[in-house]
């Protein structure tokens, strides 16, 4: 019996086994896909992100901050990227378990994950089963500034520029650290000088060493930067404040009440902020009370024939305050009594008084320097329009100063020579070349002009001055109607060479256009030109011979016509190639000669008629003149123009003959 219950207990035992057995042999089922697709173990990179998981999910501004500082100052390699990603808004965040990763979109709208720390590519997840973070723009920008610390040692020159630029535009006292670091190892001799720089103005801002800001602070004085202002300025800014007795802090400056700086009104005002005053209540509306409380032909008691005085007035209205009627309002003794209470003052920002005081050293040195260069820079501008004033009169010079015509149409050579330039260049595009041979070509074109123009019509009226105004004034709307009729009223390009382009840049507030660097040497050639055609020339001998004794010039065998006419010829021939320089920054219409015939005449007449030298300094004080009035008065250039005229109308009455008098037919007509 009892054998028998042994098997039985055996074959139930071998029963029940079998099925485990079975299971036990069975192959593993596959696991869950995220499971398979994660990682064997977590990396350094995304312990660190799962530490900081629910503020990388849902960014803010406001407390994002100390997150990326974690991350970036975590050292650990490979954190570049992360931050990277992150701002390129490729960073993805598994639903599953949590896990960051680099995404990028692959096929059939899924995802393909790359771990951060192994840079290992997993199998693509359908778009639904991730989350894609999207920083906002300021978030974005905290990013950027928390990945200059990596770009400062890029091996790319190109990234450690962007990551200047990007500390300029946002300084913080983050930076300090990593760009000194980077210093040392920087091998472009040019970045290195803007590190160093750079480090300068951020020491100067966020060092936590006074001595090394007030030594920032010195080696900058006298720099002219704009960058270099923006560092220094909030040193000094300041904020008004009161107290009661003495201030303390680093005070800039202490204000009366009732002064121009301070308004008594003002003053209460912030007197009464601070200890809780009651409001001081303008007079209108004090007025304005008493008059809406009238009851039986007075107010709060006080008859309306005593109101017409203050101590009257606040006797009433501090009868209807005790009555609850209006809102408490100080006398002017409470008020008086007030700001004796209070000491007013500015207080600086900064709270050295050190560095306040080696900053605003630093300012006045670099005011200083900006009136020197700013002035500078005016007389380079005078210069400038003293050069072209020069080259539009200098043709002037010579028929108006050595032959005595008025000839009204010398600003129409002048166009005539930049109408020249801008035909040239539309048959060779080449603007070098174009402006080569549009120069001599201008100067034969506008000389035959003027020849032309002596022989027909000008020989006939010498010595007849107002026949000869009248005459060219005709000439000269004629050909500013011709014009119009071949180019149009249209303004036509005469297009400066590649080479002229931009400025002369001496300093941040020193600078000069190629254009007008190009005329001023443009205006000394032919002042030397000038000089030799007088000085070594038979025409120069000739014509200062008919200058000075036409008669006796003739009786030497000398033709006063031929000389007349090559001299009028020269002449125009000098304002055509005048035109083409004017029109390399000048509009090129039929009226840009008028523009400037008054401004020619005006020179040769101050400078002294039939003296080359005494046309170069008329052109300087017109010049100068000039811009000196528009500086005064900047926005109304006609105003300048205006006072211009009035004071050459005043020096002629003093110099009659100009500045350099010259002896002959010129000064005796």
């Amino acid at each position: 019996m009892i054998k028998a219950f042994q098997a039985l207990a055996l074959f139930c035992a071998l029963t029940l086994s079998a099925p485990a057995l079975a299971q036990d042999s069975t192959p593993e089922a596959p696991a869950d896909e995220a499971t398979q697709a994660a990682p064997a173990e977590m990396g350094p990179i995304q312990t660190l992100l799962q530490e900081h998981a629910a503020d990388l999910a849902k960014p803010s501004r406001r407390t994002i901050q100390p997150v990326i500082d974690a991350l970036a100052g975590s050292g650990l390699e490979g954190m570049q990227q992360v931050l990277q990603v992150w701002e390129a808004r490729e960073m993805y965040q598994r639903e599953s378990d949590g896990w960051f990763f680099k995404g990028e979109k692959g096929p059939d709208r899924t995802i393909i994950l790359t771990d951060f720390d192994s840079g290992e590519a997993l199998e693509p997840v359908p778009s639904g089963e991730v989350d894609n973070l999207k920083p906002n723009s300021g978030v974005r920008g905290l990013i950027a500034s928390a990945l200059v610390r990596f770009q400062l040692l890029d091996p790319n020159a190109a990234r450690r520029q962007d990551a200047l630029t990007a500390i300029s535009r946002n300084p913080d006292a983050s930076h300090l650290e990593p760009l000194a670091a980077s210093i040392d190892e920087e091998p472009s001799p040019a970045l290195k000088a803007q590190k160093q720089r750079l480090l300068t103005l951020l020491t100067i801002s966020f060092g936590a060493d006074e001595d090394a800001r007030i030594a920032a602070i010195e080696s900058v004085a006298g720099d002219l930067n704009v960058d270099t202002r923006a560092t220094l300025n909030p040193l000094v800014a300041t904020t008004l404040k009161a107290a009661e007795g003495e201030p303390t802090g680093n005070i800039a400056r202490t204000l009366r009440p009732g002064s121009e700086e301070l308004p008594r009104n003002a003053a209460y005002d912030m007197a009464a902020a601070a200890a809780d005053l009651p409001a001081r209540i303008e007079p209108s509306d004090r007025r304005n009370a008493l008059q809406a409380n009238i009851a039986d032909g007075a107010v709060g008691g006080v008859p309306l024939a005593e109101l017409n005085t203050i101590e009257a007035r606040e006797r009433a209205y501090a009868a209807l305050v005790d009555a609850g009627t209006v809102a408490p309002a100080p006398t002017e003794a409470e008020i008086d009594a007030a700001l004796a209470r209070f000491t007013f003052y500015e207080e600086y920002a900064e709270p050295s008084p050190f560095v306040t005081e080696s900053a605003n050293a630093a300012l006045r040195s670099i005011d200083t320097k900006v009136g020197l260069n700013t002035t500078l820079d005016l007389g380079l501008d005078a210069l400038s329009l003293a050069s072209i004033y020069f080259l539009a009169a200098i043709g002037l010079a010579i028929t108006f100063g050595v032959m005595g015509v008025i000839n009204m149409a010398h600003g129409e050579f002048i166009m005539m020579g930049a109408y020249t330039g801008y035909v040239v260049q539309q048959m060779i595009p080449n603007h070098t070349v174009s402006i080569i041979v549009a120069i001599p070509l201008a100067f034969a074109v506008t000389f035959a002009a003027g020849v032309a123009m002596e022989r027909l019509v000008i020989r006939w009226l010498y010595n007849r001055p107002l026949e000869t105004l009248l005459a060219t004034f005709g000439i000269s709307i004629a050909l500013q109607q011709l014009a119009k009729n071949i180019f149009g009223t249209q303004a036509r390009p005469l297009t400066a060479p590649g080479w002229l382009d931009g400025q002369w840049q001496i300093n941040e507030i020193v600078g000069i256009s190629m254009i007008r660097v190009a005329i001023f040497v443009l205006a000394i050639v032919f002042l030397l030109f000038f000089l030799f055609l007088m000085k070594k020339t038979r025409l120069g001998l000739e014509t200062r011979a008919v200058t000075q004794n036409p008669r006796m010039a003739a009786s030497m065998g000398i033709n006063p016509g031929r000389v007349n006419m090559l001299t009028f010829g020269l002449g125009s021939g000098i304002a055509g190639i005048a035109g083409v320089a004017i029109g390399l920054y000048a509009k090129v219409t039929s009226e840009l000669g008028a523009d400037y015939i008054v401004q020619s005449f005006m020179t040769v007449v101050v400078g002294g008629v039939g003296n080359i030298w005494g046309t170069l300094l008329g052109a300087g004080m017109i010049g100068s003149l000039q811009k000196g009035i528009e500086w005064l008065n900047p926005s109304n250039t006609l105003a300048a123009q205006t006072y211009m005229i009035i004071f050459i109308i005043i020096f002629i009455q003093f110099r009659p003959r100009g500045i350099i008098a010259l002896k002959g037919r010129a000064a005796g007509d």
